[in-house]
């Protein structure tokens, strides 16, 4: 995106028609994340072009294909980054993974088609807008949380605070109330949020913590944030990295790497590889009890494209959301 800064076209396209087992979806919402940057950039490019960007997307249902026997015509509804696979309990893994936006047309648009499996009805509590981040930072964010093998009463770090970092945040206070959460974030604004939302420490990306963590869940797309959550673990802590690319511009920083500082003591390194369906139900379910407090910018689908640059250039608080009609 840096040598293309509007990348996306607005563009008239025809209403598509849910086939067997799918919904057709009028959309109002959709988020903005990180993963459209690695589609543009190449990290994880779609199949084919054009497509459909986006993943967070919030709507009604306005149609059933045949075979559809879960929701009904008017249901509100979301999709994640999830778009299709086998329905096992490692379904993101599973070769029959299909993700929405990239493998099928996604949410930057008014209508989508999508298997009935993978739209979730949303809880009430949630206005659309704010929703949206649920289905992939909320999702995806829940599946770190829980990989990182956190008890409570243990300490969790987070590196980087986006979309996904400010959910997992409440969501730990939620499920694991007495443990301490450390944030890590190079943007002072970003470490402001965060001890607004109740973290108990904020600091730099490099900057050492009050005590060891027992986890820490890394949300960046670069490599130095890495080898910084490896120094502040625990022994046998666990580092979560929670991206589906990373990318190159620092990565002459992993040359810098201390076995002795960073990898010792039975440190490990767990990698989250997109969401099932059962993280996004859990996240939703959880995001409600909590009545976790969803940060957003919203901006209407034309702008989409200054969404994203700044989305790449860091800053700013909670997560980048595209109105597509009225809620």
């Amino acid at each position: 995106m840096a040598d293309e800064p509007a990348p996306l076209r607005l563009d008239d396209i025809p209403v598509p028609s849910p086939a067997p087992g799918e919904v057709l979806i009028k959309i109002s919402a959709c988020g903005v994340c990180h993963t459209e940057l690695d589609e543009i950039e190449g990290r994880t490019a779609p199949p084919r072009l054009p497509v459909v960007p986006g993943h967070e997307v919030v709507g009604r249902v306005l149609e059933l294909g045949p075979e559809c026997s879960q929701l009904t015509v008017g249901t509100r509804v979301g999709v994640g980054w999830i778009y299709r696979s086998d329905g096992s309990e490692l379904e993101n893994l599973s070769p029959a993974f299909r993700a929405t936006g990239r493998d099928a047309d996604g949410g930057y648009a008014e209508y989508m088609t999508v298997p009935e499996r993978y739209a979730y009805p949303l809880p009430d509590a949630f206005e659309d807008t704010a929703a949206a981040p649920l289905l992939c930072a909320g999702g995806v964010g829940f599946r770190a949380l829980r990989l990182a093998g956190l008890r409570d009463g243990d300490i969790l770090g987070l590196t980087g605070f986006g979309g996904s970092a400010h959910l997992v945040l409440q969501f730990t206070r939620h499920l694991y109330p007495s443990s301490r959460v450390y944030v890590f974030a190079r943007d002072p604004a970003a470490r402001d949020f965060a001890l607004e939302l109740g973290a108990d420490w904020a600091g730099d990306t490099p900057d050492t913590p009050p005590e060891p963590c027992h986890a820490i869940i890394d949300t960046t797309p670069a490599w130095r944030p890495v080898l910084a959550a490896l120094a502040a673990l625990a022994p046998a802590g666990r580092l979560v990295i929670n991206a589906i690319r990373k990318e190159e511009d620092d990565i002459g920083e992993l040359s810098t790497l201390s076995y002795e500082r960073q990898l010792w003591l039975e440190k490990e390194i767990k990698t989250v590889a997109n969401a099932t369906a059962a993280d996004i139900r859990a996240a939703l379910e959880v995001a409600a009890a909590a009545g976790v407090r969803i940060e957003t910018e919203t901006l209407p689908l034309e702008r989409a494209n200054e969404a994203l640059a700044a989305l790449r250039a860091g800053g700013g608080r909670g997560a980048k959301v595209l109105q597509i009609a009225p809620d």
